[in-house]
């Protein structure tokens, strides 16, 4: 019950009453299928007995209007749960999505981009279907069970015994399926997972595997995944099939037993034909009630696996958490210092990628990040706007844990452009007004003009209104960050951060890009990690990071003569030059 609670828990109002409705009207279809066979019973009994063509008349009208209603209430029904195991949907996609929209860097990690997908389209669906059933077929069935058992346990309490027998053998055999199938649809939906990254990645990917002549072994490894998928989907099935073929024994072996002892009974005298007829309808209706409840039963065991997938994203906690009394108005400006911090991404201080980092950097001030690949430069920064947390130790902001701001102020205060240029679909407007969704064309011009991308989009017949394809595929690797930067400059930042976002540009516009943010944005924090010493040598101080530490800090006349490591990436890049 707390768990149809938080899966229904948001769900509007008129989606609650869809699901209310569905089993009254359900009802009045239980009710007048049970009753119409008793009406027939008289017709036969005592209308065809007495030949009374008008008693025949006037409870054949009874029986075809009480089956125009019951008619009426079945289609109520099914409209009814539909409109509400839609709402259902849509309610837990968008709890589902919420969620995932909370969740740290870390968080994602831990699921996986692959497996998110797989949770919010194929697991809900298959709740959502579940949801249906349960308020139609699942009221249906257990109503129709019970007033047809009662039916004909007051037509011939001694031929009803049959069902005594039936059904505790069909409650063995299906509680024997389920702890059998249930462990392997949970593998199955793993599989799911699998599949679903493989495809992402390698649709994602395309370019870099027609570039490499890779397609065969992305089609090969996807048939390997694909085969255990199938495999996998068998092993689980071949479980839950059986459960038909036992309800049809256990179905017709009562109807046998019904005809061979009712048989008997109109032999003696016991039992009248009208009776009989009425009988073998309850008989049909109970068994296949019998029947939906074992095809609820077999999706409920698929549906198991997917509601405990969905119930471990809603129950999964971001590790970072907004701050419950933000302190953030306090800060003394927007100076950063790390302050002896350590961080890991499994949280185990013996296994950390940054270790015991103290460092201060001055409001307004430009500083270069350089160092190996590995050396975690991105995930330095990364904790400044509390994209991972920081396993020990402290950063501050203005003085101020970045702990105590409240999340929307201290990331509003910041514009991070990360590694990978990440566009979306729209038009070029649309996408720099992530940065301020209030810009006006001429500051969205002005950020162009700072990043150097402001030349190659009035190249475009559409300018500004050019439509993007997703991710940007339309777009060159520099063109992409070139507008991820403008995006970031639009924003007006206290702290810029450019995490490696000009590797895909020629140093000439490198240059033009630094001189422009000095301009732009005189008084912020920038923080540009490179590969190049180009694109760092003229700023105030320059980190360089060996395997999760920092091996010095320095100008870079000061780090050429004092540290080995940065001196050998110069000397390589100057040689190559």
């Amino acid at each position: 019950m707390n768990l149809f609670s938080k899966l229904t828990s948001g769900l509007e109002r008129k989606f609650k009453v869809y699901t209310a409705l569905s089993p009254l009207a359900m009802l009045g279809e239980v009710l007048m299928e049970t009753t119409i066979p008793l009406v027939m019973a008289q017709i036969v009994d005592v209308g065809v007995e007495s030949r009374d063509i008008g008693l025949v008349l006037r409870l054949g009208g009874i029986m075809v209007g009480m089956a125009l209603f019951s008619l009426f209430c079945g289609s109520s029904c099914g409209r009814l749960s539909s409109l509400a195991a839609f709402g259902f949907s849509r309610n837990l996609r968008r709890k589902l999505f919420r969620r995932v929209q909370s969740f740290s860097f870390s968080n994602m990690d831990k699921f996986g981009t692959g497996s998110l997908v797989t949770r919010l389209t194929t697991d809900v669906t298959n709740v959502q279907n579940l949801y249906q059933n349960l308020i139609r077929t699942a009221i249906r069935a257990p109503l129709m069970l019970t007033f047809g058992t009662v039916m004909a346990f007051q037509l011939n309490s001694k031929l009803a015994c049959v069902f005594l027998v039936a059904i505790p053998f069909l409650a063995v055999v299906l509680s024997l399926i389920a702890s059998k199938a249930y462990p392997r649809f949970s593998e199955m939906f793993k599989k799911y997972d699998t599949l679903n990254a493989v495809v992402q990645e390698n649709l994602i990917a395309i370019r870099v595997v027609k570039s490499f002549v890779r397609g065969e072994f992305e089609c090969e490894k996807f048939d390997s995944i694909a085969d255990d998928l199938r495999r996998t989907q068998v092993s689980a099935e071949k479980i839950v099939i059986l459960n038909q073929p036992i309800m049809q024994l256990v179905v017709y072996s009562c109807i046998i037993s019904v005809l061979w002892f009712g048989g008997k009974m109109i032999l003696s005298g016991d039992m009248l034909m009208g009776e009989l007829i009425s009988f073998l309808t309850y008989i049909n209706q109970i068994l296949m009630s019998l029947m939906m409840l074992s095809m609820i039963f077999v999706q409920f065991i698929l549906s198991r696996a997917s509601v405990a997938r969905i119930r471990e994203v809603l129950d999964e906690e971001s590790e970072i958490k907004d701050a419950l009394a933000p302190k953030g108005k306090d800060a003394s400006g927007f100076d950063i210092e790390f302050d002896h911090v350590s961080f890991s991404y499994n949280n185990d201080l013996d296994n950390c990628v940054l270790s015991d980092i103290c460092l201060s950097i001055k409001q307004g001030t430009i500083v270069g990040v350089i160092g190996g690949t590995g050396s975690s430069k991105s995930t330095l920064v990364q904790l400044i706007p509390r994209l991972y947390e920081v396993t020990s130790g402290s950063v501050r902001i203005g003085g101020v844990d970045v702990r105590d701001w409240k999340l929307e102020d201290l990331r509003g205060r910041i514009a991070l452009v990360l590694q990978k240029s990440l566009l979306f679909s729209g038009t070029i407007a649309e996408n720099l007004r992530w940065g301020n969704k209030n810009a006006s064309l001429e500051e969205i011009i002005e950020s162009c003009k700072a990043s150097d991308a402001h030349s190659f989009v009035s190249s475009f017949p559409d300018g500004y209104d050019t439509v993007l394809g997703q991710g940007g595929v339309n777009l060159s690797g520099g063109q992409k960050q070139r507008l991820c930067i403008a995006r970031a400059l639009l924003k007006k930042p206290d702290i810029l951060i450019l995490d490696d976002s000009t590797s895909a540009v020629d140093t000439a516009t490198d240059l033009r890009i630094r001189n422009a943010l000095k301009k732009s944005l005189p008084s912020s924090t920038k923080i540009i990690i490179a590969q190049r010493i180009a694109s760092v040598q003229d700023a105030d101080s320059i980190i360089v990071m060996d395997d999760g530490r920092i091996d010095g800090i320095g100008t870079h006349e000061n780090l050429l003569e004092t540290n080995k490591i940065y001196r050998e990436v110069y000397e390589s890049q100057m040689s190559e030059n």
